[in-house]
């Protein structure tokens, strides 16, 4: 080949450098093998990597603009934390990563789309959550304010001053708190009111504003949310959000499994023009330089593997030092009854908190943070069929448990969960028909952002809420031209709200020249 085709493929695909030109460039045949696919993606203005709820919403606000946007997914179905599965036994469906979306629910871009309408049906249970102590009774996370106060005692009033405030302009909150804290505030006095409370430990919060011990119970185990130790800077935003999003949306299920959102979504952005392909891994990313804009659903850790020598040296090691929070260990159960609890809230609660106190919950989450494996952790467990009899043989049940444990654990935690189950629910293992469990590697071998089994996308601690992945008041552009991050590693982080990939997509259309955005569907 000449030296003028080369330098015209260069100056085509800017992604191309040195060897890889080479690569294309080389003995005959192998040009010929690659060039289908970079033509392949040559009539497309935008195309997203990744089709997890962030992937999805990215796509679609692109192509909601008038991009000609192709979504790329490299396992053989979407969806990424938003999946279900048979994993137990034929009839049983459960939820691969993800079971309860408040989220989801309460998405500021996921309520302005008719996901209705292409078969996303919620399901709220009669109580969002609820938090069994040693006694026999349930903490109950009522929708209303005033109901979950008149179960909290001597704290009642203590909690509604704590979250009434926040909840009655909740959707102005939410506004600032589901994007880069580094942002000029809308409402600033909301946002300094909530920074005031959120910004401090939860234990400190707990602490000072009650004096009994069911609230604090209560907050310990919706801030546990945060992957942090309780004890940590910022770890009290977590737990004040969930709660408010208890109260203003609810703590629902789609009906039929979490793989209705992806599903919903994926059907609204091929409404729209959108074009979805599977079983389409991207390594590389010269192998889509040929597209003006590209979005990556993907964490730093392969972004730095897809970019190679195209990341200027400054910008890796900002991405080589970001940090991973602590893995999950995951059980399924393939139920031939509901669980027997002892405190008659939990039959009618759609997720679970099973720790007992503030104090142990602390301690379980510090001792995640040490590395070492709790023996009596903090379990989440959610109880789906309990409202969706869809999910499982007539009679049967499922339910969906998981506790922490230190990045990368391949530690067996199926008996320790079920101590903690059976501890307030006496008898509940003589249900078992069968489980499936999945360790820190098994969840990563499914989905390749869980790194370490780390379904937030990274440590969430005060620093990486602020540098997510790197300190910017843009961190979802990359320094390579016309890509974009947009995965739970950018703001506001991990859960399925899709927030991280709509922020990420109006980064890009902003920042895209007019020869891009012009562009159309036709």
């Amino acid at each position: 080949m000449s030296a003028a085709p080369d330098r015209r493929l260069r100056r085509k695909h800017p992604g191309i450098r040195g060897s890889q030109t080479s690569f294309f460039a080389g003995k005959s045949g192998r040009f010929a093998r690659v060039w289908p696919t970079l033509n392949a993606y040559e009539r497309y203005g935008a195309v997203v990597v990744g089709a997890g709820p962030n992937g999805l919403a990215a796509a679609i606000r692109l192509a909601q603009a008038g991009r000609k946007t192709l979504l790329l997914e490299a396992n053989s179905t979407i969806g990424g934390g938003a999946r279900s599965a048979e994993m137990t036994l034929p009839g049983f469906l459960h939820d691969v990563c993800s079971a309860i979306h408040p989220l989801a629910a309460g998405s500021p871009f996921f309520q302005t789309l008719p996901l209705a309408e292409h078969g996303l049906k919620w399901l709220h249970p009669e109580f969002p959550l609820a938090h069994p102590l040693s006694d026999g009774t349930a903490i109950v996370l009522h929708r209303s304010i005033e109901e979950t106060s008149s179960g909290l005692g001597a704290d009642g009033a203590a909690y509604r001053k704590l979250m009434s405030p926040l909840a009655l302009h909740w959707t102005n909150l939410a506004d600032e708190v589901l994007r880069p804290m580094l942002h000029w505030p809308r409402h600033p006095f909301l946002l300094a009111q909530f920074g005031r409370r959120g910004l401090r430990s939860a234990t400190s919060l707990a602490r000072s504003w009650f004096r009994e011990e069911r609230a604090p119970a209560l907050f310990a185990g919706l801030a546990a949310h945060s992957f942090l130790r309780l004890d940590q800077s910022a770890s009290a935003a977590f737990g004040i959000v969930l709660g408010l999003f208890g109260h203003t949306i609810g703590w629902p299920m789609p009906s039929g499994g979490a793989q209705m959102i992806a599903r919903a979504l994926a059907s609204y952005f091929q409404s729209i023009g959108g074009e979805i392909k599977t079983d389409s891994a991207i390594t590389n990313l010269a192998e889509v330089s040929i597209v003006p804009l590209v979005l990556l659903d993907v964490t730093p850790r392969q972004f730095l593997r897809m970019a190679r020598e195209r990341i200027p040296k400054s910008y890796r090691r900002r991405l080589e030092s970001y940090r991973y929070g602590p893995g999950v260990f995951k059980v399924d159960y393939a139920l031939a009854t509901p669980i027997p609890w002892r405190a008659k809230e939990c039959h009618t609660a759609g997720t679970i908190h099973l720790g007992g106190t503030l104090a142990e919950i602390a301690e379980a989450e510090a001792c995640v943070a040490t590395g070492a494996h709790p023996e009596h952790p903090f379990v989440l467990l959610a109880q789906p069929t309990l409202f969706d009899s869809s999910r499982a043989p007539s009679g049967k049940h499922i339910a969906w448990a998981y506790t922490h444990v230190p990045n990368g654990s391949s530690f067996d935690m199926t008996e320790r969960i079920e101590r903690q189950i059976e501890r307030f629910a006496p008898g509940f293992q003589q249900s078992i028909l069968a489980r499936h469990t999945m360790n820190c590697a098994e969840l990563e071998s499914r989905n390749a952002n869980l790194v370490g089994g780390d379904i937030n996308g990274g440590a969430a601690d005060l620093f990486q809420l602020l540098a997510r992945p790197v300190l910017s008041p843009s961190p979802y552009q990359t320094p390579i031209p016309g890509v974009y991050l947009c995965s739970a590693s950018t703001p506001p982080g991990g859960g399925v709200h899709g927030m991280c990939g709509f922020h990420a997509a109006d980064a890009a259309l902003k920042n895209a020249p007019f020869s891009i955005q012009a562009r159309s569907h036709d």
